[in-house]
């Protein structure tokens, strides 16, 4: 092959980032998320080595994590240093022979034509040295022949390693695999899959894409039946990277009864994501809303404006509409409001 396709995933990078600020809880378990309060319904955002060997997973709510990892050092989330650490680590990427598709704060796709190193894995080890020798910050790479099978082949080389995988080694490596160990099939769509009698990666690729279209949707079941198959883009975009949207969200520590309450939280919520809109300098095209009902019920939904504006008055009015069409009358344990871009 002439062209690959890299993906660069960086360890455990907010607690790597926090363990460099702070040298004295290297090796130690760290825990990273809300504002590091147990108490808060806040969750994981990242958890360091040492304290997933205690089963902390992101995501995991911020009071369970602390009772399966009790030595654990919580910290706030800190998100301007984490965005100038992962823009150190684009700009050493970028001087590299590849196309440079950031995807995250902690991850990006990398297209490689040949040029300048004898192999994919050559090219993998200098970039793996030069992020490590420059920002002090460890990274995986995945080799692939499109983008998805080096997604995949990152999750076999963390931490810290190199692994590639493609067409020739796709069935040997995952065809046993459950459907959800794919990136983009989740427990909810693996259940889906199974009550079709397709169990693991091999089965969900002899499929019938029309078949599975019949119970998951036309556009999703072709589009699992492909994961399966491991086909993704083998074209790297190198946009700079933007955001698609500005979200704010808040978890309270006691459900809200009161939906009065409920609304003037999503006030505060839509006004803050607006400041950050006019910050941000770009219109808004949908204005949407999140709604978690106690225990843990989340329901979404969004609106489009009739035409894109960064105005804050409009994209309140918006949210408010949105908030209009959830019921009152369950006790809120979470709220939160989006506002997506323009397409650029």
């Amino acid at each position: 092959m002439s062209r690959w396709v890299l993906h660069v995933d960086l360890d455990q990078f907010l607690a790597a980032v926090e363990q460099l600020r702070h040298p004295e809880l290297a090796g130690r378990p760290v825990i990273v998320g809300g504002s590091a309060d147990p108490t808060d319904r806040a969750v994981v955002a990242t958890a360091s080595y040492e304290a997933r060997e205690y089963g902390v997973r992101s995501g995991m709510p911020l009071r369970l994590a602390v009772r399966r990892c009790p030595d654990a050092v919580l910290l706030p989330a800190d998100n301007p240093t984490y965005e100038a650490a992962s823009a150190e680590v684009t700009a050493v990427l970028r001087e590299f022979p590849v196309v440079v598709e950031v995807i995250g704060w902690d991850e990006a796709f990398l297209g490689w034509d040949g040029a300048g190193y004898e192999s994919p894995e050559e090219l993998a080890f200098a970039v793996r040295a030069e992020v490590k020798e420059r920002t002090r910050l460890s990274c995986a790479v995945g080799i692939g022949d499109n983008t998805l099978r080096a997604k995949m082949a990152t999750g076999f080389a963390k931490p810290g390693g190199i692994h590639r995988l493609t067409a020739h080694n796709w069935f040997s490596t995952l065809g046993d695999s459950p459907t959800e160990a794919l990136s983009g099939i989740g427990v909810k769509t693996a259940r889906k899959l199974a009550d079709l009698g397709l169990h693991t990666v091999t089965q969900l690729a002899e499929a019938s894409p029309t078949a599975v279209g019949r119970t998951l949707g036309p556009r999703m079941g072709p589009y699992y039946v492909s994961l399966g198959r491991g086909m993704g883009r083998t074209e790297v975009e190198g946009t700079p990277y933007v955001p698609r949207s500005r979200s704010r969200e808040t978890t309270f520590r006691e459900n809200l009864d009161d939906w009065s309450r409920v609304r003037e939280e999503v006030s505060a919520l839509a006004q803050r994501v607006a400041d950050d809109v006019l910050e941000e300098g770009r219109d808004v095209a949908r204005v949407g809303v999140k709604v978690r009902y106690a225990p843990f019920l989340t329901r979404t939904r969004s609106i489009t404006l009739p035409e894109a504006t960064r105005d804050a008055a409009v994209l309140g009015a918006a949210a408010a509409e949105v908030l209009g069409w959830f019921d009152p009358a369950k006790p809120v344990r979470l709220l939160g409001v989006r506002a997506e871009f323009v397409e650029p």
